[in-house]
């Protein structure tokens, strides 16, 4: 075990910002709740599973909704509601061990994403409990299904949702983790979109060989090398490839970006035109939260699980949903998925056919150039 500086816990957000494909909540949020944390003498310690008694209790809080901005009206709806001080996943973690009466002795990230792995290393900070180096996904993804505890086999139940309101709710039991996001979504959608969940309560021996171990490592080393790049004055989405083993798709202006919301997700599209070698070709990604699956001139060019990821061509820093503007130069790039989501059970909940595409997975560095 260690404890992480405020620039190892920034270079791990700004990694999981990237390999959050788009999703995964706010770059700027997460920064800002670590900072914060740091000022406030909150420190963040990064153990490996093996570092974990067997019967320590670990549970994994996030924020669940949508990541689009709200209206006005959604706004003005909510006014005359209180807000409670903490956050809401630490309070839902804190309901989930008094449920339990247990104490949490260590915190799972759902998930790698500038928003939701500051909200497990925060949380961690405030429960005085170390955060696991690994997560259950290796990337963002949209709904609680898409997890290597559910491949694994670990119940997704008892769950706590909260909200910044100050309702909150334990649900003993679910009948599949569908049922799980259905439940979940709905109080989202009568919470500003929003809300703090904590499960998968479990054993640190449970765990072993069922999650991406490393996870937030790998995070911090690509992380690192986008920082070290752009001090540099060096190319930071080169660095990003090199570091994350990744692949350049394509580079160009997108001509189109839309979004809506639909079930509680931030669901769109994001065409660029060719430049520079691209040129003459059109790139369009589709995104649920994350990018799921994208086409160069028509044509299925990489879907999930694998990684699609854009970068602001300018100032080389992330875009995540839905950002992207008209007339932005962008960069996209690709990264492998990690291996458990290539198996036949991985790729039967999240692979084409859940990004809506009639295709035989195809790993992305099929017939590309190493990075």
């Amino acid at each position: 075990m260690r404890e992480l500086t405020l620039q190892e816990l920034e270079d791990i957000l700004v990694g999981c910002a990237i390999l959050g494909t788009g999703g995964g909540g706010s770059l700027e949020r997460g920064l800002r709740t670590v900072r914060q944390d740091a000022a406030a003498g909150k420190t963040v310690t990064l153990a490996a599973l093996s570092e974990l008694a067997d019967d320590t209790l670990v549970v994994s809080p996030y924020y669940a909704g949508s990541v689009s901005p709200l209206s006005p009206e959604q706004i003005k709806a909510y006014e005359h509601l209180p807000r409670i001080p903490d956050e809401p996943p630490l309070v839902a973690a804190r309901a989930l061990a008094a449920y339990l009466q247990t104490p949490v002795g260590a915190v799972l990230a759902t998930e790698l994403g500038g928003g939701n792995t500051a909200t497990a290393l925060s949380t961690a900070a405030h429960l005085g409990v170390p955060v696991l180096d690994a997560d259950p996904a290796g990337r963002a993804v949209p709904e609680l299904v898409h997890s290597t505890l559910y491949l694994g086999g670990i119940s997704i139940a008892p769950l706590a949702v909260a909200n910044q309101f100050g309702d909150v709710a334990v649900i003993q039991k679910v009948a599949n983790d569908g049922r799980a996001e259905a439940l979940v979504r709905a109080m989202a959608v009568v919470s500003q979109n929003h809300v703090g969940v904590a499960d998968h309560p479990t054993t640190a021996a449970s765990l072993r060989g069922k999650v991406v171990e490393g996870a937030i490592s790998h995070a911090a080393k690509v992380g690192a090398a986008w920082r070290q790049a752009k001090a540099d004055g060096a190319d930071p989405v080169g660095a990003v490839c090199q570091a994350g083993g990744g692949f350049r798709l394509f580079s160009g202006v997108v001509s189109e970006a839309w979004w809506k919301d639909e079930g509680g997700f931030t669901v769109g599209e994001v065409v660029v035109k060719g430049t520079g070698p691209d040129h003459g070709s059109e790139y369009r990604i589709r995104f649920k939260n994350e990018h799921m699956a994208s086409w160069r001139d028509g044509q299925v060019d990489v879907t999930v699980p694998d990684l699609i990821c854009m970068f602001d061509a300018t100032t080389g820093d992330p875009i995540l949903n839905p950002a992207a503007r008209e007339g932005q130069p962008v960069t996209i790039i690709g990264m492998p998925a990690a291996p458990v989501w290539r198996t036949e059970k991985g790729l039967s909940i999240f692979g084409p056919a859940y990004a809506g595409v009639e295709r035989k997975y195809t790993p992305l560095e099929e017939g590309r150039k190493s990075a």
